[in-house]
């Protein structure tokens, strides 16, 4: 190939750098490098291109016998010219590293430290025992702890948007209003669970930002977490082998009170879904002058026996003890945390802190003892469905519900539709779903119970009652329903779940999880004129609980099942008003889909926006 040739194809395939200086320490030359991919895989046979261009340059470079004699006198370590051409898949591909010409030679950096060959190997994250090669230096310093974390934070300052899923970006009436959305995009590109949750509040707040400019900064101030906490959890197996997880925590916002918000336990628990949840848990606590935060860990409590638990949540909590406390932040339970990892979590906090009695939410209360906080969430998600249908001259007698999920929230969801006569008539798991066409009773609900407790399939349910079925890789929603309550995870509703929602008849949706649907799906059942009742209202029930516990010093073990729903009852009603009344003075007719969500978070967002402006910049 001609050298005019060579040009014109470095020029289409965007050449970075003709030589890249790779170090070379002593008794690592391998022959075969030259011919080696940089990223593992296969050996291969050089083309004939990369052979021309081997034989020219080593004909550039050819040395001399004297300076051969020389090098062979001279210590073991020297250098290598490997040609390479760096094209951009290569770029897209290994965001992680990137190349640029330093002193006239092309080599590889470290996005992160910025640093190349061994001098990014002295970096801070480490990287002992890695290879002669700098790319590998890059791989080893790519699977370090808080590498992801580190990169997110370089990608920040980038100008370019780069998002490593696709990101449904919804049409947005004002320039303010697109103006906070694209800002998150640039800062926080790859964050899809916490881009999707800010552009539904942005949505909803569209009119209120209009109206009142001062809101824009408010809200880019408001978007961007107080703290957020990257911990490294050690602990240790029944086997006596260590194990490493990491663990989160957001503190949101604190500008109406100190933070609250739940801890999940689960494989898939990133930064974006902390920051989510406690974007989320700050809108619904504001209400009642709580702040927001929210964390967890990607630990799975799943087929780990108690002791295992127990040392990895003493282990989470010592990583995070300097930033809890009465007046700071006050965890609750969450998606893999029951009342078991919160013993042992406040068990470790308690011996820490060196106070003999107390709870997360209050010194006063003593820990032990049934508490009727578990119920709220579940109990409040009912009492809200309520609300509406008393709006609409309706009652849940009679009414057919398909729930999602079967943990304590859900159960708890099934209890109350029965004591209302409704008829419930699914639950899930990560498997499948089961339904019930005779609908579930007191008896049916102990014995999912049992079977939950088990760590058992809910398919065995169908063993004992012949009516039911379970389904294999399905969801609920198929399910003919009046009501649905969504109380797995988060968009656990798709698109084709909202089409079948609205075929199977259902007419309103409470969002029993946090963010439950997807943006397609939330528009699906918008255009279907399908009433949303949002997790932030709906699921104030555990707020409303420790709002009590935390100002009034109430303690829910000395109440009556009666007076607890009593109070539970009216804290309901208080979220379900303010919100219609948020709603309808922004022009939101009471009978619109849209009314309950943004009211919400109308309702939310200006308690939130007082505080910041009377408080200042803080």
């Amino acid at each position: 190939m001609d050298e005019m040739n060579l040009i014109q194809q470095a020029q289409r395939h965007h050449l970075i750098g003709e030589e890249i200086d790779l170090e070379i320490g002593p008794g690592d030359d391998d022959p075969s490098f030259a011919n080696s991919p940089l990223i593992g895989g296969p050996p291969r046979e050089p083309s004939a291109e990369e052979q021309e261009e081997a034989k020219q340059m080593a004909m550039v470079s050819n040395l001399s016998n004297d300076d051969l004699d020389m090098s062979k006198t001279q210590p073991a370590k020297r250098k290598k010219k490997v040609v390479k051409r760096w094209r951009e898949e290569w770029a897209d591909t290994y965001k992680w590293a990137y190349v640029d010409v330093k002193e006239g030679t092309a080599r590889i950096f470290c996005s992160i430290c910025r640093e190349y060959g061994r001098k990014h190997r002295r970096n801070p994250y480490g990287n002992e025992g890695s290879r002669n090669m700098q790319m590998s230096a890059l791989e080893e310093h790519n699977n370090s702890l808080l590498h992801k974390e580190a990169l997110r934070l370089q990608l920040a300052s980038k100008d370019k948007i780069v998002v490593d899923k696709p990101v449904y970006v919804k049409a947005l009436m004002s320039k303010s209003a697109g103006s906070i959305v694209e800002a998150i995009l640039r800062r926080d590109p790859h964050e899809v669970e916490f881009m999707q949750c800010v552009q539904e509040a942005v949505h909803a707040l569209e009119r209120v930002i209009a109206k009142n400019s001062h809101y824009v900064n408010i809200m880019e101030r408001m978007l961007e977490p107080e703290r957020m906490f990257v911990l490294r959890v050690q602990w240790i197996d029944d086997r006596g082998e260590t194990h490493v997880n990491r663990g989160f925590r957001v503190q949101f916002n604190r500008a109406v009170g100190p933070c609250r918000g739940g801890i999940r336990f689960h494989p898939s628990m990133n930064l974006s879904i902390a920051k989510f949840l406690g974007f989320e848990q700050t809108m619904r606590n504001a209400l009642f002058k709580l702040g927001g935060a929210a964390g967890g860990s990607d630990f799975d409590p799943k087929g780990k026996s108690d002791n295992e638990i127990m040392r990895f949540c003493h282990s989470f909590i010592k990583e995070l003890f300097p930033y809890l406390g009465p007046n700071k932040d006050l965890p609750s339970e969450e998606m893999g945390v029951g009342t078991r990892e919160m013993g042992y979590l406040f068990g470790q906090y308690k011996h820490l802190a060196g106070i003999l009695q107390g709870s997360y939410t209050e010194p006063r209360i003593f820990l032990s003892g049934a508490s009727l906080r578990t119920e709220a969430t579940g109990y409040g998600l009912v009492f809200f469905a309520q609300l509406i249908l008393a709006d609409m001259n309706k009652e849940l007698k009679g009414l057919r519900c398909a729930v999602s999920g079967s943990g304590k929230i859900a159960m708890h969801v099934l209890e109350k539709l029965i004591a209302y006569g409704a008829i419930p008539i699914t639950v899930s798991d990560s498997k499948g779903y089961l339904v019930d066409e005779d609908g579930f009773d007191y008896m049916k609900i102990s014995f999912l119970r049992d079977i939950k407790a088990q760590q058992r399939s809910l398919r065995d349910y169908s063993k004992t009652y012949a009516r039911s079925k379970y389904y294999d890789e399905a969801k609920p929603w198929s399910e003919r329903s009046d009501i649905a309550f969504p109380c797995a995870c988060q968009n656990e509703i798709n698109e084709s779940d909202a089409i079948n929602l609205v075929s199977s008849g259902c007419r309103i949706l409470v969002e029993g999880s946090n963010m439950p649907c997807t943006t397609e799906a939330v528009d699906v059942l918008r255009k279907a004129n399908i009433l949303i009742a949002p997790a932030i209202a709906a699921g104030a029930g555990g707020v409303v609980a420790g709002e009590l516990e935390m100002y009034h010093g109430c303690n829910l073990m000395h109440w009556s099942p009666e007076d607890f729903e009593s109070k539970l009852q009216e804290g309901m009603k208080q979220t379900y008003q303010s919100a219609l009344k948020a709603a309808s003075d922004f022009g939101y007719q009471k009978e619109s889909p849209d009314a309950l969500v943004h009211g919400a978070i109308i309702s939310s967002f200006l308690t939130i926006a007082q505080a910041m402006t009377e408080q200042g910049c803080l």
